[in-house]
């Protein structure tokens, strides 16, 4: 991806055209100074930092009409920024359908004037500003997450096991950053098992572009190693990270993952319900020692199996 479409172009161009005169001028403004913030803000562990940054430049007064243009003047000048990343092919090429995406997401909200959940307005704010760049269709990926010892030694001392901490030791994550999977629940069509695992595969092709990484995290109640038999659908998830060198830490539950896991599910809706399942959250690890080894086996078999 070189240049935005012409149909992209002007779909973010008319989400401005809905400010008036003054409004576009403080979105301008913003859109210079809220930068380098959201920048900095990027690797730290809270996810929404970029998005407040963004608030604090467009200031207190702002409506979300105003947020979506903010969006849309960033998502203008992505191709260059995106350039400047350094991007492997497997995220640049995914960028036309992200872009579509997004110019359809903001076109109609903007139309409706519909407000700008905050979840939402975090990605966007970070796709936006290739702080977070495509996995897959589903999936996006932060450019720079901590991994820190404390959950480490802690999943030790509840009980969870001590050999995880030998492969953080291995892959000295406490020095490095780490890529950081997401979903996004408004584009659903890659969860699945090729979807992640063509998304773990976009986190090893940046990881071989950027040797300072440890490897990619993800971090959700559907790691939880019941699910392997309440909803075995489901246990790809976690099987195939682990199968291929991953190791997950423990997080424990919480009210967020309680409310996520019985979404969905009628099943595990009862379960809950009932108290015979409780949902936990666990981090994936996947230091790149044994990530880019399994990306590349993955496309050497993908080879074989076209060609054959």
């Amino acid at each position: 991806m070189e240049t935005l479409s012409n149909t992209q172009v002007a779909a973010f161009n008319a989400v401005r055209a809905k400010l008036t005169p003054d409004e576009r001028a403080r979105v301008d403004i913003a859109s210079v100074e809220a930068v380098d913030p959201a920048v900095t803000s990027a690797p730290h562990w809270n996810f929404d930092l970029p998005s407040h940054a963004a608030d604090k430049a467009l200031g207190e007064d702002a409506t979300d009409a105003m947020r979506r243009a903010l969006v849309a003047t960033w998502a203008l000048e992505l191709p260059g920024r995106a350039k400047q990343a350094a991007l492997p092919g497997e995220v640049m090429e995914l960028y036309p359908y992200w872009l579509d995406k997004m110019a359809e997401f903001l076109t109609a909200a903007a139309e409706a004037d519909a407000p700008y959940g905050r979840d939402h307005w975090a990605k966007d704010v970070r796709m936006a500003l290739v702080l977070s760049v495509p996995g897959a269709r589903t999936q996006t990926i932060d450019l720079s997450s901590p991994v820190g010892p404390g959950q480490i030694v802690k999943n030790g001392r509840d009980g969870y096991g001590w050999g995880q901490l030998i492969q953080y030791v291995r892959a000295q994550g406490w020095k490095r950053p780490w890529l950081e999977v997401h979903t996004e629940a408004r584009q659903l069509e890659d969860f699945n098992e090729a979807g992640w695992d063509r998304a773990w595969a976009t986190a090893a092709a940046i990881c071989k572009t950027r040797p300072e990484l440890g490897g990619m995290i993800g971090s959700s109640w559907f790691y939880d190693p019941p699910l392997e038999t309440i909803s075995p659908r489901l246990a790809y998830l976690r099987l195939n990270p682990l199968k291929g060198g991953a190791f997950i830490i423990h997080q424990g539950p919480g009210e967020i993952h309680t409310e996520r896991a019985a979404t969905s599910s009628p099943t595990r809706k009862a379960l809950i319900d009932s108290g015979e399942y409780l949902p936990r959250s666990w981090l994936v690890v996947w230091p790149r020692a044994t990530l880019v080894p399994w990306a590349e086996q993955r496309a050497a078999s993908m080879e074989m199996a076209e060609a054959a």
